[in-house]
């Protein structure tokens, strides 16, 4: 089989939008929450969110071809377009049917179907609605669009698994390339659900924290405090190639891509199994496809999403798993200082593993006043400061709404 390299990273983040920025963000433990300004949220019992900073698409893309895409689909070309002009490749040389785009969203143009909505309900009850809703919102737009733009005529298509969206987009971008389908992917995740009707779908779930006397420290995996997840938004993009092709053509490689993992709880539509049985296996059945030893991994990037439930579930699978070596590993939870971009998570903490891999560095947990006396106070959860490590194996995990649980493993290249 074919091994598979990362070549390109493209990020937008609460906390960067880029990579340079990012990559600063987390070596510092820098949080991203703050009060929503998309829309007015003071009736909303949670007001704050992980909105992107400093952001306008129109210095990304014409305000014409935006104005025909949703924010999901737009932060989708812009890390796109990074992570293309990070892999320095010559599109002109490559086997457009070699190449192709494997994308992650949970929700999909959220916004667009919103607005349509709400403007038909304000309307006269004749239903004039716009011909681009329906390309707008829909999953798989993304992935679309990238290919248009690139002229990758392979594989293509949208993965929607909730919260493993991107790591499923990944893992299958992995086994087509090992495979010799492709040459080249874009694979990644982006998630614009920093909407009325996202903030309050999730708020009556009763999901999201509720500090919103304390927006930045809301997002605190871990702690005995923890009150729910922050809604994030972005997006991630890797450039997966064939050691072959990117050899070929004399690439800068970031790590290797050595082994995945999918499977289901089948339990409960939102709740994760309390004893983190399919997390646990979703470990295992990674580990083995990378032929890893349990001793071999640094860190982890857990799904860690400040939920009650779900933080002690995913430390019970990693102490199911890895045993006496999880007192040794670092675990760090990103999403205490991202929020939780949905689909896109799996993206952007893909990221911070590949990053941490290349610097010699685990991103902090932060937020962390108050331990958890459930957790063992011997694991390393790199609790509000990064901590300096060389890192050569750093395994991801997201699970997602409907029991979806994926784990995807990076390595150092060597």
């Amino acid at each position: 089989m074919q091994r598979v390299v990362i070549t390109g990273i493209g990020v937008l983040s609460p906390t960067g939008n880029n990579q340079n920025d990012f990559l600063e963000s987390l070596q510092n433990g820098a949080g991203g929450a703050g009060p929503i300004t998309h829309f007015d949220a003071g009736e909303f019992k949670t007001r704050f969110a992980c909105e992107l900073k400093n952001f306008r698409i129109t210095d990304h893309l014409d305000r014409k071809v935006a104005r025909k895409l949703d924010p999901f689909s737009q932060y989708a070309l812009v890390v796109a377009d990074q992570a293309i002009e990070d892999c320095g490749i010559d599109l002109e040389k490559i086997d457009p049917y070699m190449a192709g785009v494997i994308w992650g969203s949970g929700i999909g143009g959220l916004e667009s179907l919103e607005k349509e909505i709400e403007d038909y309900a304000r309307g006269s009850g004749t239903p004039r609605y716009n011909p681009f809703m329906i390309p707008k919102m829909i999953s798989d737009i993304a992935p679309g669009h990238i290919s248009i733009k690139y002229n990758f005529r392979g594989i293509n298509y949208g993965t929607v698994s909730a919260c493993a969206s991107a790591n499923h987009a990944m893992i299958n971008a992995f086994d087509y390339i090992r495979l010799g389908k492709a040459d080249l992917i874009i694979a990644g995740g982006s998630e614009a659900a920093i909407t009325r009707t996202g903030m309050g779908g999730f708020s009556s779930m009763k999901a999201l924290s509720e500090r919103n006397d304390d927006p930045e420290t809301a997002s605190r995996p871990f702690d005995a405090d923890r009150d729910g997840f922050v809604l994030g938004e972005g997006a991630g993009a890797f450039i997966f190639e064939s050691y072959e092709h990117a050899k070929k053509r004399g690439a800068r490689i970031y790590g290797e891509v050595i082994g995945s993992g999918m499977t289901a709880d089948a339990y409960h539509i939102t709740a994760p199994h309390p004893d983190g049985k399919g997390a646990a296996r979703v470990m295992e059945i990674a580990l083995k496809e990378s032929g890893l030893n349990i001793d071999e991994v640094d860190y982890i990037n857990v799904h860690g999403t400040s939920t009650p439930l779900g933080d002690i579930a995913e430390i019970k699978a990693i102490e199911q798993v890895y045993g006496e070596h999880a007192t040794r590993l670092n675990i760090s939870a990103t999403k205490s200082m991202t929020g939780h971009l949905l689909g896109a998570a799996g993206a952007i903490e893909g990221i911070a593993c590949v990053l941490a891999i290349n610097n010699d560095f685990v991103p902090p947990t932060i937020n962390n006043f108050t331990r958890d006396p459930a957790i063992d106070p011997k694991l390393n959860l790199t609790l509000n400061t990064a901590q300096s490590r060389k890192v050569k194996v750093a395994m991801s995990n997201t699970f997602g709404f409907g029991g979806h649980n994926s784990t995807i493993v990076f390595r150092k290249f060597e």
